[in-house]
């Protein structure tokens, strides 16, 4: 049985949510509560191993857990990826960099191994373990990017986020009007919604007079959370169904 939920709308609004939850939910851990960006990717990267754990143990596709892992890279993705630019000094062009070709490294092997990137159908452990590493680095390099965008390329929260949600629109538009692969373009749209989870996550938390509307990382995080229990409660219940169908 697939271990990993289908690829459509439902499933890039839920990706979108995720990710801006990550974003959110990172920075309230390590700047709101002040635990530092270190502590912070100690105890995420821990939760994402335990999640982990939970869903290569299971046999079949099942949307809490999947997207508790989903988020559990998204928030430590978050703040390694902080560690890195802003504890270890790198800064958010070199962190990215290096973690573009960390991304880029995983596909090839995962490619080289299996002979397809593919996430149509995986069902074993192998092609599961390079699935879960690539979207966490595909994750931190996301917060990355989108810290660069909106911190050093002077286009701000607003504009990053408008930037890389055109660039999404435009893989969409790609995807359903060309012949180009739709492996490539799917990772392609997947690495993007991070950055834009980053940028918008940002434009919600930060003050009026950095460009931000306010709304604070618990009160941005408590929303992006209750939505995607929505989302998940549904996609549960619509799974259901299709069995009881079928």
């Amino acid at each position: 049985m697939k271990k990993v939920a289908k690829v459509n709308l439902v499933f890039w609004i839920m990706k979108i949510c995720a990710t801006t939850l990550g974003e959110t939910a990172g920075d309230m851990l390590s700047m709101t509560f002040n635990i530092g960006y270190g502590l912070s990717s100690i105890i995420l990267v821990g939760f994402f191993i335990a999640t982990l754990a939970a869903q290569l143990n299971v046999k079949k596709y099942i949307p809490l857990l999947y997207w508790l892992v989903i988020v559990a890279t998204s928030t430590a993705g978050t703040t390694m990826s902080d560690f890195m630019d802003r504890t270890l000094g790198l800064g958010y062009a070199t962190g990215a960099i290096i973690l573009a070709i960390m991304l880029i490294s995983i596909l090839f092997i995962w490619y080289k191994s299996e002979g397809s990137l593919s996430v149509t159908d995986i069902k074993n452990f192998r092609p599961e373990m390079f699935y879960w590493i690539t979207i966490l680095i595909s994750n931190t390099l996301g917060t990355a990017l989108g810290d660069y965008l909106a911190d050093d390329s002077g286009l701000g929260f607003g504009g990053g986020a408008l930037l890389i949600g055109t660039l999404i629109l435009c893989t969409a538009l790609v995807y359903y009007f060309t012949n180009i692969s739709h492996v490539i373009l799917f990772w392609i749209a997947f690495v993007l919604t991070r950055p834009f989870g980053a940028t918008f996550g940002d434009l919600l938390t930060k003050t009026t007079d950095r460009g931000g509307f306010d709304l604070g990382t618990v009160g941005s995080s408590s929303v992006l959370f209750a939505i995607l229990v929505i989302l998940i409660i549904y996609v549960t219940v619509k799974l259901e169904r299709e069995k009881i169908i079928t």
